[in-house]
């Protein structure tokens, strides 16, 4: 599978973020609360996307998002899959509050149902995106058959792809000083916390189209690296959102 097929106006990019809400969101991470440094992130993805959509004063409806918070319930933040030139005033999105549990195969299972619905409308868009961030293990079902289901759905650019944003002090890989020379969590990269290893399997290989556009942007992401960044910092964090909004798009001349 390729994934070369650019996101525009006529064939945008569909990207699900599912946010873990849970209680633990509101520990401290780097001087703050967890859950500020995801909305923080989550902004800036949002400004990535309509900066990569804007020529001059037109906004280009290039990605369609849609925001699911999780704990025990799903909390659809935009009612529905908004387009980018919707959303593109990211001051407008909904303040994320930390509740209780962390149903993530709920939250999986939401995502299945959007993509059930919007696939037949995609066949010429690119494969669309499930961008998942959480900071702790799942309460309830295992979510990585539901993951597995998500990853064999395809359009004609490839299978559906699934990145996860693993947000801990450590994610069992140790810290990482340089992330600009930092090469990628490999599939067989090392990880003694056994979530981390999972959420490893639950994540889709880095499309090629995806990483050049990283290389681009002076990121040293390897070859064959897995769509599964360990959150060990707000860095790391940033740059996770911003990989799920590496789509191909076509330069405006």
């Amino acid at each position: 599978m390729s994934y070369q097929i650019q996101a525009t106006a006529d064939t945008p990019a569909l990207i699900i973020y599912l946010l873990d809400i849970s209680g633990s969101m509101t520990l401290e991470f780097e001087g703050r609360r967890r859950m500020d440094v995801l909305n923080e992130a989550l902004r800036t993805a949002i400004r990535q996307m309509v900066y990569r959509s804007t020529k001059g004063s037109r906004l280009s409806p290039r990605y369609r998002i849609s925001i699911l918070a999780y704990s025990d319930e799903v909390y659809d933040l935009l009612d529905g899959v908004k387009s980018i030139d919707r959303i593109s005033n990211s001051s407008n999105l909904p303040e994320l509050y930390p509740r209780r549990f962390t149903d993530t195969a709920k939250a999986f299972r939401q995502a299945e149902k959007i993509l059930q619905s919007e696939l037949p409308n995609l066949r010429d868009c690119p494969a669309p995106l499930v961008c998942h961030i959480t900071d702790g293990v799942y309460t309830g079902e295992d979510p990585e058959p539901v993951a597995e289901r998500i990853k064999a759905m395809s359009v004609a650019d490839g299978n559906v792809l699934i990145e996860n944003i693993f947000m801990t002090d450590e994610a069992g890989v140790g810290r990482i000083k340089d992330i600009k020379a930092w090469g990628g969590m490999m599939p067989d990269s090392f990880a003694a916390d056994p979530y981390t290893e999972k959420l490893k399997r639950m994540s889709s290989v880095l499309p090629e189209s995806y990483r050049e556009l990283m290389v681009e942007s002076a990121y040293s992401i390897r070859r064959g690296a897995l769509m599964m960044l360990p959150g060990t910092s707000s860095d790391l964090i940033s740059l996770g959102f911003q990989m799920s909004a590496s789509t191909p798009v076509k330069t405006f001349i």
